[in-house]
């Protein structure tokens, strides 16, 4: 088992938002893959979604997940990420990946499709 890996997702505007990727098999694909620059989409008005580059592992994830405002999730059927920011009911496909730990105001605030940075933030020590 390794630690769980802290992120920082940067906002169009330069605001950083920290997160912590939780230690599941999708995460670690996940932060295989940073750093990232993903545009995102307004989903339902409960999520910021984007396409990643490959797909996740999802071997024992549970089937389904709820979210939280907060939490960074893989949709295993569409093999996006989602940003949610506002809380979602149990969903067949839903692998929570972590969890941002900053106020969500940076990333819903505005219109468009913002683009973010997201990176892996180097162990202290």
């Amino acid at each position: 088992m390794t630690a769980p890996v802290d992120i920082r997702i940067t906002t169009t505007e330069g605001t950083p938002l920290a997160a912590t990727l939780n230690d599941s098999a999708a995460a670690r694909d996940f932060a295989a893959m940073l750093p990232l620059t993903l545009t995102l989409a307004d989903f339902h008005a409960t999520e910021k979604v984007a396409d990643l580059p490959g797909r996740l592992s999802t071997d024992g994830s549970p089937d389904a997940a709820a979210a939280t405002a907060g939490d960074i999730a893989y949709y295993a059927p569409w093999g996006n990420l989602a940003l949610f920011y506002r809380d979602f009911p149990r969903s067949a496909g839903l692998v929570v990946l972590g969890h941002v730990s900053d106020p969500l105001d940076a990333l819903v605030e505005g219109e468009g499709r913002p683009t973010v940075t997201i990176e892996a933030v180097p162990a202290a020590g």
